[in-house]
């Protein structure tokens, strides 16, 4: 089950991280993973990660907040089976201390690098009868959470588009889902606790861990599974969703 031979994935943002971690979990399923990435070095850390491991991976430098670059970094890809929109900044503050200058990088990244990834995927998709999309959202998406004005914003974008995508390609056999991740054990929750609390950075980490009442973290390896899944062919029946990766934060905390 959840076999993806004969599949080629591109997964943005997979030099760290989540993104990273789906690459990995896909090659390990069989897939011919591209790894793309703002920055070369981690792409190709990736990639050899997956390569000593017997799997298939190319690394590809692309900023995904450029169209072009986008467009010509997949048109070098023959053919594609899967995109997994991955990429994105985190930032810190609300609506009166954001800058304006913090609100349009977020934006660029995280809401315009992702269009610029569907946009560029959709007609090889149509060439090839189908396709998976599959987004990185976040749970800021749909709960307040204090100092995530300008991220929350853009991750309510990308659950917006997930469903308006699955809407409109939905007769062309292109599948479009996101999932939502709490908190993530990633580097950049170890780079924010020493920035913000040095000296405090393992009694901060609990204090996060459990205002999700599971009690911990989740990992990226989860978070991974839960894309495997929405990406191979036994969740054929299902587009149009978002799925929480929460620990039980949304549900279990009201």
């Amino acid at each position: 089950m959840f076999s993806l031979q004969n599949k080629t994935a591109v997964i943005t943002g997979a030099g760290s991280g989540i993104g990273q971690a789906i690459a990995e979990v896909f090659a390990e399923q069989g897939a011919t993973v591209y790894v793309l990435d703002l920055n070369s070095d981690k792409a190709k850390s990736t990639v050899d990660v997956i390569l000593s491991n017997n799997g298939k991976a190319f690394a590809l430098t692309c900023d995904v907040s450029n169209q072009q670059q986008v467009i010509d970094c997949l048109n070098s890809i023959d053919t594609i089976d899967i995109l997994v929109n991955s990429a994105g900044i985190a930032h810190i503050g609300n609506a009166q201390n954001t800058s304006e200058a913090d609100f349009d990088r977020v934006y660029k990244i995280n809401v315009k690098g992702t269009y610029n990834c569907i946009h560029a995927v959709l007609p090889k998709f149509q060439k090839n009868n189908g396709g998976v999309i599959l987004n990185v959202a976040s749970i800021a998406a749909t709960v307040g959470l204090s100092d995530r004005f300008a991220y929350s914003m853009s991750k309510g974008a990308v659950y917006s588009m997930t469903l308006s995508v699955a809407k409109d390609f939905l007769q062309q056999n292109i599948r479009c889902n996101s999932i939502s991740p709490a908190r993530v054990h990633t580097p950049f929750v170890d780079g924010f606790l020493a920035k913000n609390y040095p000296g405090k950075e393992k009694e901060m980490y609990e204090k996060l861990s459990h205002t999700q009442p599971i009690g911990r973290m989740g990992t990226t390896r989860e978070v991974a599974t839960m894309a495997l899944y929405l990406c191979s062919d036994e969740a054929s029946f299902l587009t149009g969703n978002d799925y929480l990766i929460d620990g039980g934060f949304i549900k279990l905390n009201t």
